[in-house]
């Protein structure tokens, strides 16, 4: 099975939608999805994910299920300091490093920080969403393994958001997602693939093939949003630092 999972497009937050810029991207994102042969679509119940999905799914006369654990991951954090509340995968690299709790797949969300803003909790949620999903196309949750009950080819694609990505991957992945939150970038409209690989029958594995493709805005000549990123060198004033 192949699963595909997308961000938004350029968000505009306060309205819950895309900017022009995101719904130029949009566009351009459903002429590379319509060209794929999907048995699902899921979408967040976010307005900026299901703007997103939008042209891609009136492009192929298709419908998507909402489902309310795709919505972006929730959880808000405050600080040891009192600060907040904030984002809980937007620190400081000298914040988080620091805690070596936030390295490990199992204890990453057993923090004092964590525990009080319910990441547990929050987190189960989605991974039982995700796995109950899978189940449903045909691969049951078994340990860190997936038992191929009804191996297929069928591809499956996600509407939903940067944070909430990076919950599913840890999962599938099996790593804390500290990791991907701080470490990788998931462009607005990029593309996320992974292929179950069953090397033996009946267990499988889902293997990440690419992460936060941007090829199809290249193609159409444009260069990807800034949005998920943050400043390349720190005397760039134009690019944002927090």
């Amino acid at each position: 099975m192949k699963l595909v999972i997308i961000r938004h497009g350029d968000p505009d937050y306060e309205k819950d939608s895309l900017t022009e810029v995101g719904f130029a991207e949009a566009e351009i994102l459903s002429d590379r999805v319509s060209k794929m042969d999907v048995a699902a679509f899921y979408v967040s119940p976010l307005g900026r994910a299901r703007d997103t999905a939008r042209p891609t799914l009136k492009k192929m006369g298709r419908t998507a299920e909402v489902l309310d654990w795709l919505r972006e991951f929730p959880a808000e954090m405050i600080r040891a300091d009192g600060s907040g509340p904030d984002c809980i995968w937007d620190w400081l690299p000298a914040e988080w490093t620091s805690e070596e709790k936030y390295f490990d797949k199992d204890m990453w969300m057993h923090t004092e920080v964590f525990e009080k803003a319910n990441v547990p909790a929050l987190y189960k949620q989605v991974i039982c969403g995700l796995d109950a999903l899978l189940a449903k196309h045909g691969y049951e949750r078994s340990g860190k393994l997936y038992r191929a009950v009804k191996p297929n080819e069928d591809t499956i694609v996600l509407f939903c958001h940067f944070g909430l990505e990076c919950v599913l991957l840890s999962h599938l992945l099996n790593v804390s997602p500290m990791i991907l939150w701080h470490g990788m970038c998931a462009a607005p409209t990029s593309v996320t693939t992974l292929v179950t690989e069953e090397r033996r029958e009946g267990v499988a594995y889902f293997r990440a093939s690419a992460f936060g493709d941007t090829s199809h805005l290249y193609a159409a000549g444009r260069e990807p949003s800034f949005a998920a990123r943050f400043c390349e060198t720190y005397s760039n004033k134009e690019q944002r630092h927090d």
